[in-house]
């Protein structure tokens, strides 16, 4: 990791623990962006917003169209397959 060369000493593959832990990191990193794909328009996108004042929600729009105060992200979601309402994937799972 770091490019020091060293004398490999059994199954020891970095020269010292701090690029033992800075390898582990960086394959922990690359994994977690792989299971994670984020929407080609951004993660936002994809958010459902729910007003705080007002109950609105809405998927992909931060400030409510009614009031104008900024909701609070209930999840990742999208619109509901039967009736066009924002929802979020847990609520689907739920039931």
């Amino acid at each position: 990791m770091c490019g020091k060369r060293f004398s490999r000493v059994g199954r020891r593959l970095h020269c010292s623990d701090a690029c033992r832990q800075r390898a582990h990191r960086a394959r922990r990193v690359q994994a977690d962006r792989e299971a994670r794909p984020v929407p080609a328009g951004g993660r936002r996108a994809v958010t459902v917003y729910v007003c705080v004042a007002c109950d609105v929600r809405q998927l992909g729009v931060q400030r409510c169209v009614e009031c104008g105060l900024f909701g609070t992200a209930a999840g990742i979601g999208g619109a509901c397959p039967s009736c066009q309402e924002p929802v979020t994937v847990a609520e689907l799972i739920e039931g």
